[in-house]
């Protein structure tokens, strides 16, 4: 049994609980209202979010507790480092979030499913409430993600399945820090939470592209500026470098995705198929050449030893395609965050193709 609040206060604990179990039944009535099948989805994902709330514990009481390894301490101060910096030179509000640790006994908080037609660059999507139409479905278990994984093939598609590290509640909840993700250096510390933190700022329903590739390029321009304010020298090379195999990659995967579309523009299904495999095995020629030329091997490792399709290439489109629109509109505001977010601000108006139309038209060839 459960002790009650004292009367004429509630705690901060107890009104988190009773937003997560509002949550839990708004979309429980989303589901009953969609069919069965959605009601086990939905109620996976309440269930999901339910067991990260009753695992946090808060993060002051982690620093002074003796039997915390000091590894975790350092890393905790970290983030409460970055969280500060987020706010104050970053313009994004922070508070509440992260300032509690859950550990989920697991390497992900989610496995996301991505679909896409076997002939075809255009991703499957879904559409959820409050955050519209998304380009993936996510579930808390990796056997959940996998059995709808099996469904979707089935249906011919091209699919991918991902772990995923952490997400954004986008303010419904208060994020914590999770296991998952706090093993990571201290750059990649920070860059998840200035990631996570820009989704709360701004967040478009039914568009991944832009909301994905804004909350990046602030990632990425922030943990540079917060490494030179450090003056750390070494690890903004790093960074710096990091950050060129990114975009040698994503400029890979975006002439790759180019050619596939021409590929299968033609009409004999054989043809198409061909094509495909043919490209696909020049992406990997490509991308084993760019490893030689970072000194990397194991950089994209993954993209050699695993399949590559459709689906999968499409998580990389997602995430950087708009990223370099984003970033030449934070320089054409001179590095002044606040100024970006309202020309970002101004900009989510518009419709959807505007909107990537404008922000590919910032970027100088």
């Amino acid at each position: 049994m459960s002790s009650s609040p004292e009367p004429g206060s509630t705690p901060r604990r107890w009104k988190r609980v009773r937003r997560v179990i509002l949550s839990v039944l708004i979309v429980l009535i989303v589901a009953c209202a969609s069919g069965c099948k959605h009601i086990a989805y939905y109620g996976q994902a309440a269930r999901g979010q339910m067991q990260i709330f009753t695992r946090q514990k808060p993060i002051n009481d982690l620093l002074v507790d003796p039997t915390i390894p000091d590894d975790l301490k350092r890393r905790l101060k970290v983030i409460e480092e970055a969280r500060a910096f987020a706010q104050s030179r970053l313009k994004l509000k922070a508070s509440g979030h992260y300032t509690s640790y859950a550990d989920l006994e697991r390497p992900y908080v989610v496995w996301n499913v991505f679909a896409a037609p076997r002939h075809s660059i255009e991703a499957e999507s879904w559409w959820y409430p409050i955050v519209g139409s998304q380009t993936y479905r996510g579930y808390f278990s990796k056997k959940g993600a996998t059995n709808c994984a099996v469904e979707l093939r089935e249906e011919g598609l091209d699919v991918f399945v991902g772990g995923v590290e952490a997400y954004s509640t986008l303010g419904w909840f208060r994020d914590p820090v999770l296991n998952t993700w706090i093993d990571r250096d201290d750059p990649r510390l920070a860059a998840l939470v200035f990631h996570e933190l820009t989704h709360q700022r701004l967040y478009i329903a039914g568009d991944t592209s832009f909301n994905e590739a804004f909350a990046t390029a602030v990632e990425r321009a922030g943990v540079r500026l917060w490494l030179e304010e450090k003056g750390d020298e070494e690890a903004i090379k790093a960074w710096d470098a990091l950050q060129q195999q990114r975009d040698d990659f994503a400029n890979l995967v975006k002439t790759t995705r180019a050619a596939l579309k021409t590929a299968y523009a033609v009409d004999d299904v054989a043809e198409k198929e061909s094509g495909k495999q043919q490209i696909i095995e020049e992406f990997r020629s490509k991308l084993t050449g760019l490893q030689s030329d970072w000194g990397n091997t194991n950089s994209y490792r993954s993209w050699i030893t695993y399949p590559v399709n459709n689906a999968r290439l499409n998580t990389v489109s997602t995430y950087y395609d708009l990223v370099p629109g984003f970033l030449a509109l934070l320089e054409q505001h001179q590095g002044d965050f606040e100024s970006f977010y309202e020309a970002v601000k101004k900009l989510s108006r518009k419709k959807k193709n505007e909107r990537r139309t404008v922000l590919e038209g910032l970027v100088k060839y």
